[in-house]
């Protein structure tokens, strides 16, 4: 019997499937790598400015190696901004074991945070890419799905409701967006200050979804201090 004929097939296969396992992994951690480099080159320069000889250069890397992991510039480019949206959406989005208004709290904290800390990764998000791009505006849409399912949840304990609700959600995150821009442009205000501030705004929405939509009920923080709640019927 040759040395290591007990070893069964299935043993043979995942001895060999390990060199590639760890070859996956040394891709995945490249590939990261670069969409790293990539954030911070894109920061403070244009898309349609930077060519990939520009990119190739500055990342230091072959230009191949990029036309691998991402085929195209603007693969490259759009693999950037989905990254930046997995990490709004995890900073904003968390507290699952949170009672429903400390959720609240807590998204638009963490949004806030999103928000001070990656600020071109911010603007590149809500301001929809470079010119018009529809891919990177089809992202943008999504984070803010995310963060007006993550507010009906909390709100309440829901994520299907009524149209004029998810419209309302809708508009106060799209002025979220507009006053955090301006926020991290000219920080006048602390982040918490800033995050009352919007936590009182959307207090306003949810009592104006009650006003038209009854059966939605606005959470008892958001309410006015002695305004009871509407009785049914």
């Amino acid at each position: 019997m040759r040395p290591g004929s007990n070893v069964s097939t299935s043993q043979r296969r995942d001895a060999a499937s390990r060199p590639r396992a760890r070859g996956t992994e040394r891709s995945l951690a490249r590939r990261a790598e670069l969409i790293d480099i990539g954030r911070k080159l894109f920061a403070d320069t244009s898309y349609d400015t930077l060519s990939m000889d520009d990119i190739a250069r500055q990342a230091q890397v072959a230009k191949g190696l990029i036309y691998y992991y991402f085929q195209s510039k603007r693969g490259y480019y759009l693999a950037i901004v989905e990254d930046a949206v997995s990490d709004l959406v995890t900073f904003a989005a968390g507290g699952l074991d949170l009672d429903p208004v400390d959720r609240v709290h807590r998204t638009i904290d963490g949004y806030l945070r999103y928000a001070e800390h990656h600020q071109a990764a911010y603007r590149t998000i809500v301001s929809g890419g470079v010119g018009f791009d529809t891919e990177v505006q089809a992202i943008r849409d999504g984070v803010r799905e995310v963060i007006v399912d993550t507010i009906a949840e909390g709100a309440y304990g829901t994520r299907e409701i009524a149209p004029v609700a998810r419209v309302a959600l809708l508009s106060w995150i799209c002025g979220v967006e507009g006053a955090c821009l301006d926020w991290i442009a000219r920080p006048v205000l602390d982040r918490e200050t800033m995050c009352r501030l919007l936590v009182k705004t959307l207090g306003a929405t949810l009592r104006a979804v009650e006003e038209m939509e009854p059966g939605l009920r606005a959470p008892a923080p958001a309410r006015r201090p002695g305004v009871p709640a509407p009785r049914e019927g």
